[in-house]
């Protein structure tokens, strides 16, 4: 219709859209520096990870504490078991005062009586073969010096005994000890001392003092007191025997000697004549036992104080002339040292049995060397059985 005309209606304008939010930006979170760590939590299968070498490091750990801990320990909780059970049922222990006590075996009947004393660090199962060879004819005693074999040291504070005015491992305390071990034992008197290396040192030494105990000295391969002033000897003595002693001690010590035993790459030293499955299992106990090492090597470190203490003795109190004296030594050189060693050891004892007994009987056995008294006891034992029936004939006739 043309006079109506349409009415535009008033729409209002359309509102601007509003602005968009601010976007929400996350503030950067601050990293600490990281400290490395060793042993992370996170598994790894990188062979080079963290992780990974931690736990190898943990498994070594654990295998080094079972051999530092476990051989030792079983090694010590077996010598408590093998010690009463491999002691010879015919010797026994023998308080010589304060508590120190010695073994000592005695077997046969008769007079004189034998004391044998054994070589530097060694046992009384040196003697064994000679001992029963010559307890046929008369009483023969064997005993392990304090510390040694079967025989226990007293450790006691020196200085509350003054009866004792020796250091221990020398002839002066050894001395004293057997004296003791004598009267407790109530072995008769006048003795016929036997000694080896070392033991001749505390025989002689025990002739002097207690000369109306002795009778007759013996001494094989005795040591010559100015061996001990040639340094070539001194640097083997103290850098190299020493040595080898002090590693079998700490050996010892961790267990490691058993083992080596049980696996055949350790034997004992000693072989010879009629060696028995006891004797075998007896040596293969002292080598698993630090404290029997232990005072090998003080026999040994101690050897130029014991010297001393037989040259001042020698000086204070000669010799008394009714006690008789034989040496024994072999006609071979020791196939353990070279021979530039062996020669000043001949030369020395030479001259050492001519300085002091001119007079002396000197044996020497064919195709031997100092080892003698285990690998040849039976011409050891032949001699000896010689001196106590020449002795024993002289004494019918007096």
């Amino acid at each position: 219709m043309r006079g109506v005309s349409k009415r535009r209606q008033n729409v209002p304008p359309p509102l601007p859209a509003p602005p968009p939010p601010p976007s929400l930006k996350p503030k950067p979170i601050e990293q600490k520096p990281s400290t490395p760590q060793i042993c992370s939590t996170e598994t790894n299968t990188d062979s080079f990870s963290p992780w990974r070498i931690c736990s190898r490091l943990i498994s070594i750990l654990k295998y080094l504490i079972l051999i530092l801990v476990i051989p030792p320990f079983l090694n010590y909780a077996s010598l408590q078991r093998e010690g009463p059970l491999l002691q010879p049922q015919e010797g026994q222990l023998i308080d010589v005062g304060l508590g120190q006590k010695l073994y000592l075996s005695c077997i046969g009947k008769g007079q004189p009586v034998v004391v044998f004393d054994a070589p530097t660090g060694m046992s009384s199962d040196v003697w064994l073969s000679i001992q029963k060879d010559v307890s046929l004819v008369t009483q023969a005693c064997i005993y392990d010096r304090a510390g040694l074999g079967f025989s226990k040291k007293a450790f006691q504070n020196e200085e509350t005994r003054p009866d004792k005015p020796w250091a221990q491992s020398t002839t002066g305390r050894m001395v004293d000890d057997l004296h003791g071990l004598v009267m407790e034992a109530k072995l008769q008197s006048p003795l016929i001392l036997v000694g080896s290396e070392l033991g001749t040192l505390n025989a002689r030494f025990y002739a002097h003092i207690h000369n109306w105990e002795v009778s007759d000295l013996v001494l094989i391969d005795p040591i010559p007191e100015e061996l001990f002033m040639e340094d070539v000897w001194l640097q083997y003595w103290y850098n190299e025997l020493i040595l080898h002693h002090q590693i079998r001690q700490f050996s010892a010590a961790i267990g490691l000697n058993r083992m080596l035993l049980i696996t055949g790459l350790l034997q004992p030293a000693m072989t010879g004549e009629n060696i028995s499955k006891e004797f075998v299992m007896r040596q293969k106990y002292l080598l698993s036992n630090p404290a029997h090492l232990s005072t090998a090597v003080d026999e040994h470190f101690f050897i130029n104080e014991s010297i001393s203490q037989v040259r001042d003795i020698s000086h204070f109190k000669p010799l008394s002339s009714t006690t008789s004296v034989t040496v024994i030594t072999g006609d071979h050189y020791d196939e353990q040292l070279p021979d530039s060693l062996n020669k000043v050891v001949f030369q020395f004892q030479q001259q050492f049995i001519a300085q002091n007994y001119p007079s002396v009987k000197w044996i020497r056995i064919k195709e031997t060397d100092r080892r003698m008294i285990y690998r040849k006891p039976s011409d050891v034992a032949k001699h000896l059985k010689k001196l106590i029936n020449k002795k024993r004939v002289k004494q019918e006739s007096q």
